[in-house]
């Protein structure tokens, strides 16, 4: 069993990352759902870095440090930003352009990490605090990455479930967005069966290294 002083260090080294991730992937749909015509989530405020407005606390907080602590695959999520499609000019294009938005930001936050650690190592002599600093980076790129990739996953309510409604002739688009309410029970039977993972996994190491043999790390 972790000893608390164990149990403080995860959660600060995942805090920050979780949160960011998080945040800057709700604040991105809101963002261009904006600026497509749909005034939504900016009169919620929902257009924002600040954490409280987007934190789901089972979501944001209690289900990704419990796993930060029991396991390598560290899953997590947020309120999700209202769309109101009815305001775009091609409903199911626009959403797969708000969709994308999201997994696109945590490949950037994913860089932003990797840069922190880049900087970090030149501005700090070898030390504790450069340790923790690298370990929280480390875990930035992870985070983001592997929101990235699930949310990439062309599974409704996931963003690459929208992004593949919007590609699909109506025709086909509109019985698929159906299989919506049972997506997320797939994705959890996909976890609990192991095959989620060896679909991510591959992937989620593949573009960690990309960015770690981008950035030097």
């Amino acid at each position: 069993m972790s000893s608390i002083p164990d149990i403080a260090y995860t959660i600060a080294v995942w805090a920050a990352p979780i949160l960011f991730a998080i945040t800057l992937h709700e604040a991105a749909h809101g963002w261009v759902a904006y600026k497509l015509g749909d005034p939504t989530a900016k009169s919620l405020g929902r257009i924002t870095l600040n954490p409280i407005k987007h934190i789901d606390p089972m979501g944001t907080i209690v289900v990704p440090l419990f796993l930060a602590m029991v396991s390598p695959f560290v899953l997590g999520w947020a309120k999700p930003v209202p769309v109101e499609p009815r305001y775009f000019k091609s409903p199911l294009l626009d959403m797969a352009v708000v969709a994308v938005a999201g997994p696109v930001s945590n490949f950037i936050m994913a860089c932003f990490w990797a840069t922190f650690i880049v900087i970090s190592n030149a501005a700090l002599n070898p030390s504790q605090l450069l340790i923790f600093l690298a370990e929280m980076g480390s875990n930035g790129i992870i985070i983001n990455v592997v929101l990235m990739v699930l949310n990439l996953l062309p599974i409704l309510p996931l963003d690459g479930g929208r992004v593949f409604a919007g590609i699909l002739p109506t025709s086909l688009a509109l019985p698929y967005m159906r299989t919506e309410r049972f997506g997320m029970v797939i994705v959890l039977l996909l976890l609990l069966s192991g095959i989620l993972g060896k679909i991510m996994w591959p992937l989620v190491v593949y573009f960690v290294n990309i960015i770690s043999s981008v950035f030097g790390l």
